[in-house]
């Protein structure tokens, strides 16, 4: 049942990318072509201003999801409701938090733009602080499917809004060039989203609108208390790592620069939630697992996890590596371009980050958030003191090497050690080998992929595809030759085998029910 949920899930989260994907290159040509590069610069600014401020959730949502998978899986429904009651007057606290830390902010956002021209700043900024605290209003029941291995309906609903609102948007851009009312549909859309899933989740778990008096056990509530704190520092933490790199380029560079930016940013992201569709959905698998079978079958799974982590993340680094910016060359024209080796920065950072997906997802279903709670501090400073100090001498490419440095500085290593320590109590010395021996193959196949690439000049959009086909397709015919034995490997064909043949039998039958018709 784990497996089937997941690829459901999995299924439905890679159908909506496709779709998102294909109307946001159509949306972000509009955009500029419409509105210019200093809007989509706004666009990447006051997103990373509004992360910080959603800091005031940090570690709560994940906490309580983890204290769901037990009586989830007991089908305790007093317990459940017990945490989502908790869960939802919660929200409710930070909801008001966000607002009030948001209109503070306000007076003071000239200090984070440099060089613009911009209208309307503070207008803009108020329309991105209400969707940022809407969704808070029904966000437990939204976490609720998830947590039940019924992601796909939330990725439906987004599916539906995404295209109808992207649709929106583009008519508005094209027709009336109106940033407000561009904006306005994303919270028409993200309100309706919320109060769409909440009916939903109502419907399907009517146990949910039990009225129950009670109050969390004190056991519990300490165990979430002490999660959520460590949270609270790990979430600071990152957003000083991962979301203040478009105010240090927009304080330190201009507005434009982090609009120019936010291209390599899309298509790079556009990859990642491509194998978080993937990685997302398994994610709550793995914690019922990990609540219901022994280690070894845990560690058993989190190799074939792991396996499937590598084969994704090294393949997409290395058709990022080398179709990134001829793709932009060709989309936008090469002043959208970067100068120097950013490219080669950005994809260190890329694979690195992704190839701790499996064991960050151990760490974190294992409810392993307490010992490392001050890491990402400690990686935030070194990463803002690197960052700042480079992007006065080398520019841009200057913020994304102090993030390369300080996540091989902490996390690298700090993350397995732990989860190898308590949960598989193996040495770390077996994970560094691993990781190793994935580091060199993905390299090599890296330039083997590059150099048959290099002799395709991409002009055009044939020679362009050409080029993709081939970036695509060489790893992967390297990988099943090098990986075709392995345990892990026999594993994630039989699934792969038993989708297809489940899903030729469906078709099959579908036919013979329309010629009998």
């Amino acid at each position: 049942m784990r497996v089937k949920n997941s690829m459901i899930n999995i299924g439905a989260g890679l159908a909506n990318q496709m779709i998102i994907t294909i109307l946001s290159f159509v949306s972000r040509t509009v955009f500029i072509s419409t509105l210019g590069i200093e809007y989509l610069g706004i666009n990447g600014l006051f997103t990373n201003i509004l992360a910080m401020l959603t800091l005031a959730e940090a570690g709560l949502g994940a906490s309580i999801m983890y204290s769901l998978y037990k009586p989830l899986a007991e089908s305790d429904h007093y317990r459940v409701n017990i945490l989502m009651k908790f869960y939802k007057n919660a929200y409710l606290v930070i909801a008001a938090i966000v607002l009030v830390s948001g209109l503070a902010i306000m007076p003071f956002l000239d200090m984070f733009i440099k060089d613009t021209n911009i209208n309307n700043v503070h207008s803009i900024y108020l329309i991105f602080l209400l969707n940022t605290v809407a969704p808070y209003f029904y966000v437990h029941k939204s976490s609720f499917l998830n947590v039940s291995q019924k992601g796909y309906i939330v990725t439906g609903i987004y599916s539906i809004s995404s295209i109808l609102s992207v649709c929106l948007k583009i008519a508005i851009l094209h027709f009336t060039q109106d940033y407000i009312l561009y904006l306005v549909i994303d919270s028409v859309i993200t309100i309706s989203n919320s109060i769409i899933l909440a009916i939903i989740v109502n419907k399907m778990y009517p146990f949910l609108r039990d009225k129950v008096k009670g109050k969390i056990d004190s056991s519990t509530k300490k165990d979430i208390t002490k999660n959520v704190k460590a949270l609270i520092l790990q979430n600071i933490g990152n957003y000083l790592i991962f979301g203040t790199d478009n105010i240090i380029i927009s304080s330190f560079v201009s507005v434009a620069a982090v609009g120019i930016y936010s291209n390599y940013n899309m298509l790079i992201e556009i990859c990642r939630t491509f194998i978080n569709q993937i990685f997302n959905n398994i994610y709550h698998s793995v914690g019922n697992l990990v609540a219901k079978e022994n280690i070894e079958k845990v560690y058993s799974i989190y190799k074939t996890y792991r396996l499937l982590n590598f084969w994704l993340y090294s393949i997409f680094t290395i058709f990022l590596a080398i179709m990134l910016e001829p793709f932009i060359s060709l989309w936008l024209g090469k002043d959208f371009l970067f100068e120097g080796n950013l490219i080669y920065v950005l994809m260190l950072i890329f694979f690195e980050r992704g190839m701790r997906n499996s064991i960050t997802t151990l760490k974190t279903t294992s409810g392993i958030f307490h010992e490392d709670r001050y890491a990402p501090l400690c990686q935030a400073v070194i990463n803002l003191v690197v960052s700042i100090t480079l992007v006065q001498k080398i520019g841009i490419t200057g913020v994304f090497i102090g993030t390369l440095v300080s996540a091989l500085a902490v996390p690298f290593w700090l993350t397995p050690y732990l989860v190898y320590k308590k949960v598989f109590s193996k040495p770390i010395s077996s994970y560094i080998r691993s990781y190793t021996v994935y580091l060199v193959t993905g390299f090599v196949v890296y330039l083997i992929t590059k150099n048959t690439g290099d002799l395709i000049n991409a002009h055009d959009i044939k020679t362009l595809i050409l080029k993709a086909v081939i970036s695509l397709t060489i790893p992967n015919i390297i990988y099943i030759l090098i990986y075709h034995k392995t345990e892990e490997f026999k594993y994630l064909y039989g699934i792969a085998k038993g989708l297809f043949q489940k899903t030729f039998k469906l078709i099959s039958l579908k036919k013979q029910i329309k010629n009998v018709g």
